[in-house]
């Protein structure tokens, strides 16, 4: 279902599904070193090098490899919730930070699954316009399969001190809000508002250029983010929640995820 594949220097990169622990666990391992030994997050006891938790036995992992290595390393990684999964097996990932209850009750009366991305990550060596759109790639054919009507996830600012992007988090706040109907509300005790500063406040066009590039990426496709934002002290970041409607995004989606790694 998931399969392309692409050429960068001397590298054969591949994007596909997880097949068995075993490619989970490299995807895991990808994960610490990325969030754990680069972000700063904190690995959980006797994880033994890797990024797990209860959700990665029931998500799909969408990995990119490099074939001209060695063992074929994962060099990418995207994870993977569909609705009648999350509804099987005690709900959503992003449900710990943001009450989706709105999100939940549009899908139904659409008639449309959603689809929750998360654990993202990729290689240093290996950021580059051609990984990330082989992940993209791969996401797209997902959704086809699967006739996914929103995508959704939690986009991370890195640290825990809103006042470091008090810019960032007030464009999001006062240009990029979903609607009502689509707008997840961050909930519990390390909630916090979005918007830091008036509308004239800061700079729209620094404010934007200084998001995180993964941000930056969806909003550029059509995402909107939900109201307020919650600090993950485990993972050292400020999560905002981040809706993209395929419906509204499907005719561009190819050339605009790929204007947007570039």
């Amino acid at each position: 279902m998931v399969g392309a594949a692409t050429a960068v220097g001397e590298r054969s990169l591949s994007v596909r599904l997880a097949n068995g622990e075993g490619d989970v666990a490299a995807a895991q391992r990808l994960r610490h070193a990325i969030f754990c030994a680069e972000m700063g997050a904190q690995p959980d006891a006797g994880s033994g090098g890797r990024d797990v938790d209860p959700y990665d036995m029931v998500c799909d992992h969408l990995l990119v490899e490099d074939r001209a290595r060695p063992g074929h390393p994962v060099v990418g990684t995207y994870r993977l919730l569909r609705q009648t999964v999350a509804d099987a097996h005690g709900g959503f990932y992003s449900a710990h930070e943001f009450d989706l209850s709105r999100v939940l009750d549009q899908s139904r009366r659409d008639g449309v699954e959603l689809l929750e991305l998360g654990r993202s990550c990729v290689d240093p060596a290996y950021r580059e316009a051609g990984t990330i759109q082989l992940l993209w790639r791969g996401i797209a054919d997902y959704l086809q399969h699967h006739a996914i009507g929103y995508l959704f996830g939690c986009g991370s600012f890195p640290g825990t001190d809103p006042a470091e992007h008090a810019e960032g988090l007030s464009l999001l706040a006062h240009d990029y809000m979903a609607c009502a109907e689509l707008r997840a509300m961050a909930s519990g005790p390390d909630e916090i508002a979005l918007a830091r500063l008036p509308i004239g406040g800061y700079d729209p066009r620094l404010a934007f250029r200084r998001l995180p590039p993964l941000i930056k990426a969806y909003l550029r496709v059509g995402a909107e983010v939900g109201d307020g934002a919650c600090i993950d002290r485990r993972f050292n970041t400020i999560d905002v929640f981040v809706m993209m409607p395929v419906a509204r995004i499907a005719s561009r989606y190819a050339q605009r995820f790929e204007v947007a790694a570039a």
